[in-house]
């Protein structure tokens, strides 16, 4: 069974094979490789239906080329808990990272918000930050501005007093909520073209049809929010005495 790394040619058969709809398994025994490799390679650069061989073949080299790369002076990755695989965890924050950039996150901001879904603590401050993405405090400052900006990070200070930045399960249904609101906007916005444009337009009528769709979506998602943070993180009930 060959081993090594996965050649251009071998990713270029792994995005034919997931474009046919074929089975990870089906793929690693075309390429005579582990199905854990073509899971991994898959997973690592963006998942299935974002997979692109050209794109996986850069990112790797990149990641080797970091690697090869002396570490800066006092550096040092931070120590995985719970047993886990290193390797298996950068590849974790890189789909996640390469999953934010696609939905529109510049990348730098995208690699904070992957570095904070994947800690433990479930928060950082600015220095671990910096040690962990080994990148200087003013990309760190500027990513976190735009999460904070966008509902998906809230700022505390811990018994240090060093501000740390968290994202958790109400920083999650605040961005949620936010979002909703701004599809609120876009609706009052659209109606507001109905009175210049003129009623009885096909302008209009385009953008009354607009709004009431945007209407809908944000109300089923201003509820749902709501319901999911009620039934979800809800305190459990204690159980009650049996009887004697």
């Amino acid at each position: 069974m060959p081993g090594g790394r996965l050649t251009q040619q071998e990713r270029q058969q792994i995005a034919l094979g997931l474009a046919d709809d074929l089975a990870y398994a089906e793929i690693a025994r075309r390429l005579d490789r582990p199905t854990s490799t073509i899971t991994r390679e898959v997973m690592r650069n963006g998942g299935p239906a974002a997979y692109r061989a050209e794109l996986a073949h850069r990112a790797t080299e990149r990641r080797a080329h970091r690697r090869r790369q002396p570490a800066p002076r006092g550096s040092q990755a931070p120590e995985q808990a719970h047993g886990r695989d290193a390797e298996a965890v950068r590849a974790y924050e890189e789909t996640f990272t390469t999953l934010f950039t696609q939905q529109g996150l510049p990348t730098m901001t995208a690699r904070v918000l992957a570095a904070l879904y994947t800690t433990d603590a479930g928060s950082l401050t600015a220095s671990e930050l910096v040690q962990r993405l080994q990148v200087s405090p003013a990309s760190i400052s500027k990513a976190v501005a735009f999460l904070e900006s966008q509902g998906l990070i809230r700022r505390e200070r811990d018994d240090r007093r060093r501000e740390r930045y968290v994202v958790d399960d109400d920083v999650m249904y605040q961005s949620t909520i936010a979002g909703a609101r701004a599809n609120a906007l876009l609706a009052e916005t659209a109606r507001q073209g109905v009175g210049v444009l003129g009623p009885g337009t096909p302008a209009a009528a385009r953008l009354e049809n607009i709004a009431r769709f945007v209407d809908f979506v944000a109300e089923s998602i201003a509820r749902a929010a709501d319901q999911a943070r009620e039934i979800l993180h809800a305190k459990p009930e204690p159980p009650s005495d049996a009887p004697t």
